[in-house]
């Protein structure tokens, strides 16, 4: 038996956009343990797109900003299987359309259906799927490393990440109610995913980001996605309402001789 113990058992797992996705890490490594996986995505023309890398998987169509759609998912995953070991919620949605505006200009309609799709939609999973899971199921979802650091280009997504940091506390403690499931994150720093490859100037901060690792390289999804997976397994099962920080040191290491050492030697002599 392996480790995790997570054969035969099932996971529903939303939010895989492509293979860059920490969703697909997940999914795959899940799959990997022997464990069976439903997949969720946003879109037909999504599921479309991701013919190729789930062939032969079971794929159910769930726009989140929908109720309707969730109870369709409820009734499709039901009908799949009798029980969920977990769910992973990886999905996340900032509208840049109109490109990057300083975040007190913040369009009030696209700080709310962030918080709709990044945040709330968790909620409305769990409750939607709370007479399904396991009573030991696990939640896991998918936050940054800090909602403290205001990186103006990554805007009003870290206010809604941090809502959602809250609300998983309140998930859990809800939930205890009526079961042992818990909920978790994944909080990683800076990865190379095809959505934050959408963050104005993204890759000008993953290579600082880097260069402030204390091993000088960067996260990579993989990581995140085996954190994520030993949050789901039951050997994770002393772990509840919590975000497990993965951001290989860069948190303790601001002051980095190399990093500061640069710094003085791009202000010049002066110092300014």
């Amino acid at each position: 038996m392996s480790f995790l113990d997570l054969e035969n058992k099932s996971f529903l797992v939303a939010g895989v956009a492509n293979r860059k996705s920490v969703a697909w890490h997940i999914a795959k490594t899940l799959e990997e343990e022997g464990a069976n996986v439903i997949y969720s995505v946003r879109s037909e023309d999504r599921k479309k797109s991701l013919e190729k890398l789930l062939a032969g998987k079971t794929v159910f169509v769930c726009d989140v900003e929908k109720q309707e759609d969730i109870e369709r998912l409820k009734t499709q995953v039901a009908q799949h299987s009798k029980t969920l070991h977990g769910l992973v919620h990886s999905i996340a949605f900032a509208n840049y359309s109109e490109g990057w505006k300083p975040f007190h200009e913040t369009p009030k309609k696209d700080f709310l259906q962030s918080i709709d799709i990044s945040c709330y939609s968790l909620i409305s999973l769990a409750n939607a799927f709370k007479d399904l899971f396991d009573q030991q199921a696990s939640v896991v979802t998918v936050s940054i490393s800090t909602t403290r650091m205001a990186a103006e280009n990554y805007g009003y997504m870290a206010p809604a990440k941090a809502a959602l940091d809250s609300t998983l506390c309140f998930l859990a403690k809800s939930f205890s109610a009526f079961s042992q499931v818990r909920f978790n994150s994944i909080n990683p720093g800076l990865l190379k995913t095809s959505a934050s490859a959408g963050i104005p100037g993204y890759i000008d901060s993953y290579l600082h980001a880097e260069k402030a690792t204390l091993r000088k390289k960067g996260l990579t999804t993989q990581e995140a996605a085996s954190a994520a997976v030993f949050l789901l397994s039951q050997r994770a099962s002393g772990i509840n309402a919590q975000g497990l920080v993965l951001d290989a040191g860069m948190s303790i290491n601001y002051f980095d001789q190399e990093l500061t050492a640069r710094r003085q030697r791009d202000a010049g002599p002066s110092g300014q």
